[in-house]
Parts: structure tokens; C-alpha cells; sequence
């Protein structure tokens, strides 16, 4: 089977490299030509996954076109930001039918979207959407670590198919048909990232990291129920689980930048220094725009948009939150 993986950053080439292992023919599109060849020559992702050698059944290529017009399937792992202009370029080649994978977290900028939804408007007639989602550092991936996922399609078949193709020895997957829940989780968790980081880097102890991801979650929770997604979803696998990784693992991107601002250091700065995205930049301003549009109240998502817009310092937020009026503890 060929399945084209569109998007050469850490998490297109480890999920590549995953399906490569487990029998598939993978092109692997990287919009960078030169990246493409340096790959196809050292049989290696240098600039994301270095040391690790790409399976023979990863194919490098810059031709994105013509990789995702024979594939069975499409894996999309394109940044949320550049999600939408990049389909633009390549649906007229995808053909009716494909089963697309969205393996990407965020919201769309400005409309707010999430991923499944700019997919949707896309994509050719009849191209069914599988959300990959749940807690899954890339190298741990790549390096064939045990990792549990979920497969969330309002199309049952094709969520069955993805996990019937993805499924390997160390790569489980569970399915649901709540996408709204899923694509919430994966995106507010992000955000919730960020804050921890900064709990940590204000050194603010464990007890300020084991509330704020408790209320985090009670927060996503809010959010994704209002928007049609259900509760059980956010205690699992892509709410709770992903929440978990990315607000303790060495290898959140979005973790590391809240650390950094806890320590005193400009999002300008940060950014500046950082190769891959961290997507909880975006999304935050998303998340209060829809918990807004529903009447739900977010004060972590609304205290974090503050201070990656520069209005509020760190500390001030976290005392912000604090002093909020006491409440009967709820989701």
C-alpha cells in the first residue's frame, strides 16, 4: 500500500518511518527540495529526527503532487498555519476517495477552525477524514517506543481502516467518533503546555504544576462538551493522556517555551530560537474566540493569552488565577 505522509517535520517523518515498518510504501514530502535530497542521500531526517535512519520504504521526495495522485492514503502533518494554502496547491491532484489522515493539532487562525474542518472544505468529493491524536512524542515514535493513539472519524469504516493499516508492534490505536473531542483536546492541551512551563520555570513547585493541569483538564473538558464533544473523550487517551505528555515530557516544544517565559525570556526571542512550531502560540487566541462564541468561561486559556501577548507578566498571571472567587469544585 502507498501512503503518502505530506509534511518532513519530526512527526511526518516518524509516522513514515512507522508505516514504512509495518509494510507501506511511503513518500514522504518535505516542501524544502534540498531537505528532500539530503534525506533521500543520508537516509536520514537531520534537521528533526537526527541519528535515526529512515526505513527503506521512505521516499524522500519535493514533489508533492505526484506523491499524494498515487497514494492510497494521505497522512497530512503540514503545521496548522500552513494547513490550508498547502491543500490549495494539492487537492486538484489527490483523487476522490482518499482516505486522509490529519495528524495535525490547532486551530486555523482567524476562522479558528480545526484541522478536520479545513480538511473537509478542502479536500476533493468524498474524501473521508481520520483524526490521528493522543500522546506521542515523534522520537519516541521513530525510535519504536510502545504508543497509544486514537483514531477519531465520524466515518466508521474508514476509522477502522486507519487503525487496520497503523497498527504495529508498538503502535496502538483506539477508535471514536468524536472528532470535536478529540480535536479540542489535542488543541487546548497546547496551550495548557505552555502554562505549565511557565509554572516551572517561576519555580512555583508541584503542587502549582498538579492544580493547574487538574483545572487545565476541567477546562478543555468545558470547552469541548460545549462545542459538541463528549466528557469521557477528555479522560482519555487524546484528552487526558496528551495532556499528561505534553505538561511533563522533556520534548514538548510548548512546555520548553513556557519555561522559558517563566524565567524572564521574550516569546520574540523564544520563537527565534526554536526550529519547530509550538503550536499553543496560535491556539490560545482560538480557544477563548470559541469559548467566547459559547459562553464558556477559560480563565487558564485567558491568563496564558495574556502573557503571549505581552500584557500580562507570568507571575502576575499566576497570581490572577489564584485569587479568583473559590468555587464548588466541577468540570
Amino acid at each position: 500500500m502507498t501512503t503518502s505522509v505530506v509534511g518532513a517535520g519530526s512527526w511526518g517523518t516518524a509516522l513514515a518511518m512507522h508505516l514504512a515498518r509495518v509494510g507501506h510504501v511511503v513518500p514522504l514530502c518535505a516542501r524544502d527540495a534540498a531537505m528532500a535530497a539530503r534525506m533521500a542521500a543520508a537516509r536520514e531526517n537531520a534537521e528533526y529526527l537526527p541519528g535515526l535512519r529512515l526505513p527503506d520504504g521512505v521516499l524522500p521526495t519535493h514533489d508533492a503532487a505526484d506523491a499524494v495522485g498515487g497514494a492510497s492514503m494521505i497522512v497530512w502533518a503540514v503545521p496548522s498555519h500552513g494547513t490550508r494554502a498547502m491543500l490549495k496547491a494539492l487537492a486538484p491532484a489527490i483523487r476522490p476517495g482518499t482516505i486522509v489522515v490529519s495528524a495535525t493539532k490547532g486551530l486555523e487562525r482567524g476562522t479558528w477552525l480545526r484541522m478536520s474542518e479545513v480538511l473537509a472544505q478542502e479536500l476533493p468529493p468524498g474524501c473521508p477524514v481520520v483524526v490521528l491524536s493522543g500522546p506521542s512524542f515523534a522520537e519516541e515514535v521513530a525510535r519504536e517506543l510502545p504508543t497509544a493513539v486514537v483514531s477519531a472519524a465520524t466515518d466508521a469504516d474508514a476509522s477502522l481502516h486507519v487503525q487496520e493499516e497503523f497498527r504495529g508492534r508498538f503502535f496502538r490505536l483506539y477508535a471514536t467518533d468524536d472528532v470535536v473531542g478529540v480535536e479540542i483536546g489535542g488543541a487546548y492541551k497546547n496551550v495548557i503546555a505552555i502554562a505549565a512551563g511557565v509554572v516551572e520555570g517561576l519555580g512555583l513547585g508541584h503542587n502549582a504544576m498538579a492544580g493547574l493541569v487538574t483545572r487545565g483538564l476541567a477546562e478543555m473538558t468545558r470547552l469541548a462538551v460545549a462545542l459538541g464533544g463528549r466528557q469521557e473523550t477528555l479522560a482519555g487517551l487524546s484528552g487526558l493522556g496528551d495532556l499528561v505528555l505534553t505538561c511533563t515530557g522533556a520534548a514538548s516544544r510548548n512546555h520548553h517555551l513556557g519555561i522559558e517565559l517563566g524565567r524572564g525570556r521574550s516569546l520574540a526571542d523564544i520563537l527565534g530560537g526554536m526550529r519547530m512550531v509550538a503550536e499553543g502560540v496560535n491556539t490560545a487566541e482560538g480557544i477563548l474566540a470559541l469559548g467566547a462564541a459559547r459562553g464558556v468561561e477559560l480563565p487558564i486559556a485567558e491568563q496564558m493569552a495574556h502573557v503571549l501577548a505581552g500584557r500580562t507578566h507570568p507571575m502576575a498571571a499566576t497570581e490572577a488565577l489564584m485569587l479568583r472567587p473559590q468555587k464548588q469544585e466541577r468540570a
